[in-house]
């Protein structure tokens, strides 16, 4: 079946234009100002734009075992409604993705489940380097490494093990970094001072600067040692982007950052409203170091955006400091949050495309996907920026049933998605006949 959009103000690679779009099966067919195909249903978008499907890198969708809080089925669909047409999720689930066996379990989910274009990084451990280096760099995302106390077990904090990995893994290696040392030390202060009921505003003192920089650092020194190539997820410092090279073009890089949305709109005066809402490891540190993760964005320093997408129930949630898990759910509200940054004139349509879109496509590699090409995946978006609406419960799609931004208006809606050719979601409706595809990459 072939759908022809007209009529689109098309975001893409730098510029926006106004023209067709026809989609053949899973494909963008043809790419012109008047296009005629008689056999093609006709979407007229009536001068809406269309940008390509967002690419977000780090989600926690929580299935297998952690599916109270959400499954790889409902936040895909939250996700497809929010423009998120491909994810790529982490292996920090119960059992943990430390084979080859258990990753393709995950693979099987998603082709069972997933409204959306999917991937899994597998994950390392101290123990499991064999399975890691058995990884297929052309189906699988990354490896990823937790260099941080989130995640029990999986913690590498064997500096023999990092080595090992960072010199003989032929392929991405996403990290999580953030000192355990320091991390515990000051815990322990905190803890003996104000007990279990510490206040939520001292988490990104425990979590601090020093925690960030000090293994942000060391995977870079073990990065340029080893040639690896090396992705930095949710930089929350703005000491840490003095790290990273804005001289050469992404393509070109080894060594490559992101920045997550709720480092983008929250900071710690944030805590006195949200509370343990805003708890996400890294934690949401200062103003001063939210306006340099921005400012790294904005020189390409920092490459793209994500999520970090990591729901938990309510109920786990309002619990006290020290009992509440870190994470929030964010895929259906990522893009809608950065278009805000347009209409205050911080940022351009077309800029929010490369971050979202290109960047993540050119730094993972992706294959035929994150741009508006002809014989590209007919991964699509169309934007309303002149519909507002405001998050409530009754419009939240998460199991979870939360969003740190219930309240917020946004001034921007997004009206369809279209996954591999499919019109997945229309204007709060979803077409469920269809799964997305795993994703590949050009390695």
């Amino acid at each position: 079946m072939k759908k022809l959009l007209k009529n689109a103000q098309v975001i893409n690679e730098g510029s926006i234009i106004t023209t067709d779009v026809l989609i053949q099966g899973d494909r963008i067919a043809k790419i012109a100002t008047e296009i005629k195909d008689a056999e093609a249903e006709v979407i007229d978008l009536k001068g809406k734009f269309l940008m390509p499907g967002v690419v977000d890198d780090q989600v926690h969708f929580r299935e297998p075992g952690l599916t109270h809080k959400g499954r790889i089925y409902t936040e895909a669909r939250a996700a497809v409604a929010g423009g998120i047409t491909s994810f790529m999720e982490m292996p920090n689930t119960k059992p943990q993705a430390l084979t080859q066996d258990l990753l393709e379990d995950k693979y099987k989910i998603g082709a069972n489940d997933s409204l959306a274009n999917y991937s899994f990084f597998m994950g390392a451990s101290n123990e499991n380097i064999a399975e890691v280096l058995k990884t297929d760099p052309k189906r699988v995302a990354g490896v990823k490494i937790f260099m941080g106390s989130s995640t029990g077990n999986m913690l590498v904090d064997n500096k023999a093990v990092l080595n090992a990995i960072f010199s003989k893994c032929n392929m991405l290696i996403a990290v999580h970094c953030e000192d355990e040392e320091t991390i515990r030390k000051n815990s322990a202060q905190m803890k003996a001072e104000y007990g279990e009921d510490l206040p939520i505003r001292f988490h990104p003192i425990i979590r601090n600067e020093e925690a960030c920089y000090k293994s942000s650092s060391m995977a870079v020194e073990l990065a340029k040692k080893h040639d690896t190539r090396l992705h930095i997820l949710h930089i929350s410092t703005a000491k840490e982007t003095t790290l990273f090279r804005n001289d050469i073009p992404l393509k070109e890089k080894r060594i490559t950052a992101e920045a997550c949305i709720h480092h983008l709109w929250f900071d710690e005066s944030s805590y006195d409203e949200k509370g343990t809402l805003i708890k996400w490891n890294p934690a949401v540190k200062s103003l001063q170091d939210k306006e340099g993760v921005w400012a790294a964005l904005l020189d390409d320093r920092i490459d793209i955006i994500a999520t970090d997408h990591a729901p938990h129930t309510l109920e786990e949630k309002e619990n006290s400091y020290f009992k509440s898990p870190s994470g929030g759910p964010l895929v259906q509200h990522a893009l809608v949050a950065m278009l805000e940054f347009y209409h205050q004139g911080i940022v351009s349509l077309d800029w929010i495309v490369n971050k979202m879109c290109h960047a993540p496509a050119d730094c993972f590699q992706l294959k035929e996907r994150g741009f508006i090409r002809e014989g590209y995946y007919a991964d699509l978006v169309v934007l309303d920026t002149d519909k507002s609406w405001t998050v409530a419960k009754d419009n939240i799609l998460y199991d979870c049933g939360w969003s740190p931004f219930e309240g917020t208006e946004f001034k921007s809606s997004i009206s369809k998605t279209f996954v591999n050719g499919n019109l997945v979601y229309d204007n709060g409706t979803f077409d469920e006949s269809t799964r997305g595809m795993r994703l590949e990459f050009d390695r």
